[in-house]
């Protein structure tokens, strides 16, 4: 079968003909008590030229030479037209590329070219391990060391629920590559997420109910779904769990970040998936979850999202070891203190072409260590340049620290352009950066040349000797892949469907098909046969106030260096690692002799530095990683 699995084709909607965005709607009567408004299966588009606007002034936001030459006047969001055709007033329209109205001049630092790497002399090796059950737009490793997927509502799954439904999440073990389904009771399309102190997984927002093709499933826009597990698997298996506990206000696209009291910081997303060029159908705001995971404030109004739409959705966050906020959406980024809610710090613009949805690059905050008194630096790395298959992809990176006197962004390039790649940090301080597209977007059908290359990122090494390239997979994976680290070291894959519902075989009109195929890669540690065993810490529950404990592990020889890193697991979805971190922790040894080692090791000071939440302790030897990661809570 090499057609899209589907009973029933709805017919598109387009609402009207911009630059940026467009809407794919899909109409369909509404079953009794569901939300009046139109669901969709569809994406929020921000794509190519369309109908030009008539007005010599606009009067929806579309301007410049893709809409008659309007002008922005005294449009409420600003009065410069940004290059793809936006009224606004930050530098994202202001800047580079501005067409008309109080623009700036160009960035005195432009982006950098693609520049070549070396290849790493070992290139590490994929190996397919089995298949997914479900689309996998959501991933996250769970403390049983399974990997949760999580998908929106779809016309075909490989999975079904007791109750003969089709199931939209499963549970995979990486180790057997089997799964068990999972139930859920809302749609969980474009969903944020973070794991609560006590270790619960918890995925906020999503879609509206597609009632014709699953009636047991129910509106997603304000949702908030539980999963919990325990390392002894004693809740292996089990539904996700969802009750009265909803968000303040609907979110699609939403990004999550745990803070040092335990709260969960929510921020952006559609209110309802529609034309994202009107403002009133977004949600530029943010709102507070308790430890707990239920909404205890109201939304409140994020200034550099509302300056930024349309190019709001799921931006990357970091809390910093001072306890504020990083925000960065489109080329935009500041210093948020969340408990004065005011901006300590508008940071310079990052050159280059838009870096977050429906052009996400890959983001990540680079690992903390006490060897430079815990100061973060982020990383942004390719984007892309409007929604659209023809959009071309950004090689530069940039590089900053927040918290620096004169922040500036430090400017580097891969080896080609890359959109929807991502990041993963390894234990032993390197990064992977996988997956993704080398010409297109985010969204249904709007990506091609694929980028199944792996590269190596080294952040500690000289600017313009930071990129290595490695092996190359075998399969694509576009829009909703993902990647995660796994306990052992070594790196999860799956994923990838850029169709509005799933493909098995590619055709001219769906040339990438969904993937159910997961793969493992093993990154180049080296041998394997030498790394650390028996890995285990000895409290279960550690603090961040500079408590000590030990960890004790086996090792058959020698090494010149050991690491210990302390890693949060992160929600990943569209590129995004949600609350993903690494710590090196400070240690001594203990006297003694192979095999067995023992260490002294402390933790950060502050929870600011490791927020409270699951993490493992990860131990390298040489830059090997043992065998099995300690699974342990911060409190």
């Amino acid at each position: 079968m090499s057609t899209l699995l589907a009973w029933y084709t709805p017919t598109p909607i387009r609402l009207r003909a911009l630059a940026s965005p467009l809407l794919v709607l899909h109409r369909h009567l509404a079953y009794p008590g569901s939300r009046s408004a139109p669901t969709t299966t569809g994406e929020p588009t921000i794509g190519a030229a369309g109908v030009a606007a008539s007005q010599p002034t606009t009067t929806d936001g579309t301007c410049g030479s893709q809409f008659g030459e309007s002008v922005c006047g005294d449009w409420p969001n600003g009065a410069c037209c940004s290059e793809y055709g936006w009224c606004g007033n930050s530098t994202a329209h202001c800047g580079d590329g501005c067409q008309s109205g109080p623009c700036l001049n160009p960035p005195s630092k432009p982006a950098p070219s693609a520049k070549s790497a070396p290849a790493n002399p070992n290139p590490g090796y994929f190996n397919q391990t089995g298949q997914s059950g479900v689309p996998v737009m959501h991933a996250a490793l769970e403390a049983n060391d399974l990997c949760v997927f999580l998908d929106k509502v779809e016309n075909y799954t490989q999975v079904h629920l007791p109750d003969g439904q089709l199931a939209y999440s499963t549970e995979y073990n990486p180790t057997t590559g089997t799964y068990v389904p999972l139930g859920y009771k809302t749609n969980a399309f474009c969903a944020g997420g973070a794991f609560l102190p006590n270790g619960a997984l918890i995925s906020v927002g999503g879609n509206a109910p597609l009632t014709w093709l699953d009636p047991t499933v129910g509106d997603g826009f304000n949702a908030i779904r539980y999963l919990t597990r325990t390392p002894n698997g004693s809740m292996d298996g089990q539904f996700w769990v969802e009750n009265t506990n909803k968000l303040n206000s609907d979110r699609w696209y939403p990004s999550a970040q745990v803070l040092p009291d335990g709260r969960v910081f929510v921020c952006s997303g559609s209110l309802n998936g529609l034309d994202p060029a009107v403002n009133t159908n977004n949600n530029p705001t943010y709102e507070l979850l308790d430890a707990q995971g239920r909404s205890i404030s109201s939304s409140i109004s994020m200034e550099l999202l509302v300056k930024n739409q349309p190019y709001y959705m799921y931006p990357f966050l970091a809390l910093l070891p001072n306890g504020n906020l990083f925000v960065f959406v489109a080329k935009s980024s500041q210093v948020f203190d969340l408990s004065a809610n005011k901006v300590v710090r508008e940071l310079p613009d990052l050159p280059g072409l838009y870096r977050t949805y429906p052009n996400t690059g890959a983001g990540q905050l680079l690992p903390l260590s006490s060897k430079n008194n815990y100061q973060p630096s982020f990383i942004v790395c390719g984007g892309g340049a409007y929604q659209d298959i023809t959009s071309p992809t950004d090689p530069s990176c940039g590089r900053i620290n927040p918290l620096a006197s004169n922040p500036q962004w430090e400017m580097d390039s891969m080896p080609y352009g890359r959109v929807m790649g991502e990041f993963q940090l390894l234990p032993n301080g390197m990064m992977l950066l996988l997956n993704g597209a080398g010409q297109g977007a985010q969204g249904f059908g709007l990506a091609t040349n694929p980028t199944t290359q792996a590269l190596l990122y080294d952040p500690d090494a000289p600017l313009g000797k930071r990129w290595h390239t490695l092996g190359t997979s075998p399969i694509h994976r576009l829009y909703h892949s993902v990647c995660l680290l796994l306990s052992d070291g070594r790196v999860l894959i799956a994923g990838s469907n850029p169709n509005e519902m799933p493909v098995l075989t590619p055709n001219a009109e769906y040339p990438f098909p969904t993937e159910f195929r997961v793969e493992i890669y093993t990154p180049p540690y080296g041998d394997l046969s030498k790394r650390p065993t028996d890995v285990t810490v000895s409290a279960g529950t550690l603090r961040a106030n500079g408590m000590s404990f030990t960890v004790t592990f086996n090792l058959v020889q020698e090494p010149k260096t050991l690491l210990v890193a302390l890693m949060t697991p992160g929600f990943v979805t569209h590129s995004l690692h949600m609350g993903e971190r690494a710590i090196f922790l400070d240690w001594t040894r203990a006297p003694g002799t192979l095999p067995a080692v023992s260490l002294n090791v402390r933790m950060p000071p502050n929870s600011s530095i490791v927020p409270p939440g699951p993490a493992r302790v990860y131990v390298s030897a040489d830059g090997v990683p043992g065998d099995a990661a300690a699974y342990v809570l911060v409190a």
